[in-house]
């Protein structure tokens, strides 16, 4: 037995092995420790055992004897109110799943070291990882907690009017910041059980038999699930119905993170021992394991449908001929790896029967998507599936695909009680869609001033075993290739192909990120060429109000790509060595799509709740919402509460995905609280408006690709970024300069976090994130993963455009959060260009600072 004490308590348990983690969870519902990996990688269960930060998923509870352990539930009132102040002020929480791990660690910086600099706190969270932030924001709270603790000042009154450009505080802050905020994996049902799945042994096999005899004996087992078991469709897939629920045997597995069987236990603990005793027979293929192998003549077929997922062709003017009369051309190949998410919260979900339906508690990017792929896997009408969104912990793309959510829902659907389907993070690697690994060939030409006159691009984008968001992202790869430039001869051919690798999916900046770096990458030697600066050449081709996108669309009064470049231009060019990228990103889904955000504003017990199933992943979507109701009512931000989404109480409003929630969504809150507005000024108060509705809904109109329409409308809004990264003498990246133009801020530090964040993500993107993939197996660890820590995440100046026109809808707010990561990595590759003349062409780049070369 092993007595301690937690929180000032003593406590005692039988179960040694049991780890810490697991006992303050599970045993003392202490929430605020959260699970992120399970392997000491990520810090976000950190707490304090005497006095010295540990990660409580590594030490059983047995090495616990006579020790103290502290978690954010054990601060006290002084420390949770500064804490809580800090963070919520400073900004520095987003997606919220990493904070109280790193309260943790300002607490045992703060109590050795009161007075602590920048680079204290840096390193005392380094064993904390963010994907969300870049850390700066997370810096400033600590240094504010530091300063408030130190001269016993006081917690600030707060007065806020809510409206646009204030830096209202985030309305979740607070609940994140002290952990008592719910997260799927924090709930607990009476009689709940535990699901997890059988992967497949090989990416490539036909499953010959499978026998489940010794596990259903098991005294643990509630019950085995197979294909066969399956009430309804057994083909998901957000666009493409081409993703299998359970492989049947008799068929083929795609990919390493297929399942072939389901297991229901009693308790968490037995599921790898029950799914051990599953016995399966496979007849092992050879995977196809490139776009080239499976593109082959011959190559036999991931899918009846053929391997070949999408083509898409974007033609305008005449590139063959504008590069062919050309003075400078420049062509050049790009390799793109898969890159990982890793989001802080492995997914999870629990369902549960309600009624003669479903109830399932997600942590997904759409409600809505969620309910009909689950409706179709149950055969049950849209109206008997309830699903209902906790706290999401950071998405970036990766959670629009079922991942966990028709899993919990089948198995509680067939045992009549509530399920929990929790990822490890090693299946979270495993299972769900990454950002496309893509081979680019890119054609650039100018005239002898550096005029862009035609590019042309060919695009080959690895989707993996199944379809997820392939398609899309490929067409924005295309839409976007030409970067935001004015030149009209643009020819791009772009082919998704099926492979035996772990799926592409959405990912932050959505298939831009890929041919952005390819363009920027071209644009700085056809400027060499010329003899100009990378700065100058993106200057003179910048597109300016009134003229022409390359992808047709002509750019409207609200275009603010050339004062980006004027706001970095200096420190660009005071530099010794520094690179240089410009981009632009579309908010809403775009190409003739339909697209729609809807809201309704119903007046209860004298407050506005504002409902709307817009998914929060981070990016702070209830207090957008709020400013931009007060704004347009007057009212004060506590009047009104934010609902989470509920496909029983909140319409709509599409996924979170496209940047286009601020945009979508912001403009069905705002003309549904210009309804609630009107009645106002017509002398009514909120106790006469009692019990009333105002329903809203806006529809972005765009037309499709291919439109025959001289410059058609691709996209309804786009954010224009450029950023300058600057390198000491041994390739270490002094700071990042990031200017954008994200039309009407909402709310200043929050655009300024995204941009951080983003950033912060670009840099790993183009120096040491890698997500490797042989064979169709992948032999990533999120450990190995090469996630930026804070000690590594250098200084981050945001300038953020004052523009003088806007877009007429949500105020003129653009989006931030996919734009603030695209320019960053080629402008990395051009500050190395700069430094050593050694032209990268493959991410992430090698023989730099933060990359060795593999023989040294």
């Amino acid at each position: 037995m092993a007595t301690f004490t937690v929180n000032g308590k003593a406590v005692s348990t039988n179960n040694d092995s049991k780890k810490l983690l697991a006992f303050l969870r599970e045993d003392l519902r202490l929430i605020s420790v959260k699970n992120g990996c399970g392997a000491g990688a990520c810090g976000t269960c950190t707490v304090l055992v005497d006095g010295k930060t540990t990660s409580a998923c590594i030490p059983t509870v047995g090495k616990m004897e006579s020790k103290s352990v502290i978690t954010v539930e054990g601060l006290n009132q002084r420390e949770k109110d500064v804490y809580a102040y800090a963070f919520a002020k400073a900004g520095a929480v987003q997606c919220g799943f990493c904070i109280p791990g790193m309260v943790i660690s300002a607490k045992g910086l703060l109590d050795t070291t009161p007075d602590p600099t920048r680079e204290d706190v840096k390193k005392a969270l380094r064993g904390n990882i963010c994907r969300c932030t870049g850390y700066v924001k997370i810096e400033d709270a600590v240094l504010l907690a530091a300063e408030m603790f130190k001269k016993n000042k006081p917690i600030p009154d707060v007065d806020h009017k809510g409206g646009l450009g204030e830096n209202l505080l985030r309305l979740d802050a607070k609940e994140k910041t002290l952990g008592y905020g719910e997260y799927v994996d924090d709930l607990v049902f009476e009689d709940m059980l535990y699901a997890k799945a059988l992967r497949t042994k090989y990416p490539r096999a036909k499953v010959l038999s499978m026998d489940t005899e010794k596990a259903a004996r098991h005294p643990e087992a509630v019950r085995i699930i197979t294909a066969s078991d399956i009430p309804g469709k057994k083909k998901l897939g957000h666009l493409v119905k081409d993703w299998d629920a359970l492989i049947a045997v008799g068929e083929t597995t795609r990919y390493v993170g297929d399942s072939v069987a389901l297991a229901v236990t009693e308790n968490r603990e037995a599921l790898d021992e029950v799914l051990g005793l599953i016995e399966v027979e496979y007849e092992e293929l050879k995977p196809l394991a490139s776009p080239a192998e499976s593109l082959a003549p011959g190559a036999p077929l991931i899918h009846e449908s053929g391997n070949l997922l999408r083509e898409e062709i974007l033609d305008k003017g005449d590139a063959d001929a504008a590069i062919a009369g050309a003075e400078h051309v420049v062509s050049r190949h790009y390799s793109l790896p898969f890159t990982e998410h890793a989001f802080m919260e492995p997914e999870c979900a629990v369902a549960m029967p309600e009624d003669d339906g479903i109830l399932v508690y997600t942590g997904g990017q759409s409600i809505y998507d969620e309910q009909h792929e689950i409706s179709d896997l149950l055969g049950l009408p849209h109206e008997k599936v309830h699903v209902h969104s906790q706290l999401v912990g950071g998405g970036f793309g990766g959670k629009e695909d079922m991942a966990v959510q028709h899993h919990a829902a089948l198995a509680a659907w067939i045992v009549k009680k509530p399920v929990k389907v929790r990822l490890s993070r090693q299946e979270s690697l495993m299972v769900h869609p990454k950002r496309h690994a893509m081979e680019i060939d890119c054609t650039t030409a100018c005239d002898e001033d550096g005029i862009i006159l035609g590019a042309k691009f060919t695009i080959i984008s690895d989707t993996g075993a199944y379809a997820s968001l392939g398609g899309p992202v490929l067409q924005r790869a295309c839409t976007h290739a030409g970067g935001p430039y004015n030149f009209q001869n643009f020819h791009v051919v772009g082919r998704a192909a099926y492979t035996n690798n772990v799926p592409g999916g959405a990912f932050r900046g959505f298939g831009v990120t890929q041919s952005a770096f390819a363009m920027e990458c071209n644009l700085n030697l056809l400027a060499e060429i010329v003899g100009i600066s990378p700065w100058e050449i993106r200057y003179r081709n910048a597109v300016r109000p009134g003229q022409v996108l390359p992808n047709g669309q002509i750019a409207d009064d609200s275009t603010g790509v050339v004062q980006c470049l004027e706001a970095v231009k200096e420190v660009y060019e005071s530099a010794r060595y520094a690179g240089i990228a410009s981009c632009f990103k579309n908010a809403g889904v775009g190409v003739g799509i339909p697209d729609t955000g809807r809201c309704i504003i119903s007046i209860e017990q004298g407050k506005l709740h504002i409902r709307c199933s817009a998914a929060c992943i981070g990016q702070g979507m209830a207090t957008v919402m709020v400013q931009m109701a007060c704004e347009t009512t007057g009212l004060a931000p506590d009047m009104f509460i934010v609902e989470p989404p509920d496909t029983r109480r909140t319409p709509n409003s599409g996924t979170t995905t496209a940047s286009r929630q601020t945009l979508v969504s912001g403009e069905a809150v705002t003309r549904a609280s210009g309804m609630v507005r009107v009645e106002l000024d017509a002398g009514k108060t909120l106790a006469d408006l009692e019990g009333r509705e105002f329903y809203a809904e806006y529809v972005a109109e765009t037309d499709p690709m291919g439109s025959p329409k001289p410059n058609p409308v691709s996209h309804v809004a786009y954010g224009y970024a450029a950023q300058v990264v600057r390198l000491d003498e041994q390739g270490k990246v002094i700071d990042v300069t990031a200017a954008y133009d994200v039309g009407r801020v909402v709310n200043p530090k929050a655009a300024e976090g995204q941009i951080e964040g983003g950033v912060a993500m670009g840099l790993g993107y183009a120096l040491t994130e890698d997500f490797p993939v042989e064979g169709g197996y992948i032999k990533a660890r999120y450990g190995t993963l090469g996630l930026f820590r804070a000690t590594e995440t250098p200084p981050i100046i945001v300038r953020i455009m004052h523009q003088k026109h806007f877009g007429p809808f949500a105020y003129g707010a653009k989006g931030t959060g996919e734009l603030a990561c695209i320019p960053t990595a080629p402008a990395v590759q051009g500050a190395y260009y700069k430094l050593d003349k050694v032209f990268r062409t493959k991410l992430p780049l090698e023989n730099t600072f933060y990359r060795k070369p593999k023989n040294r």
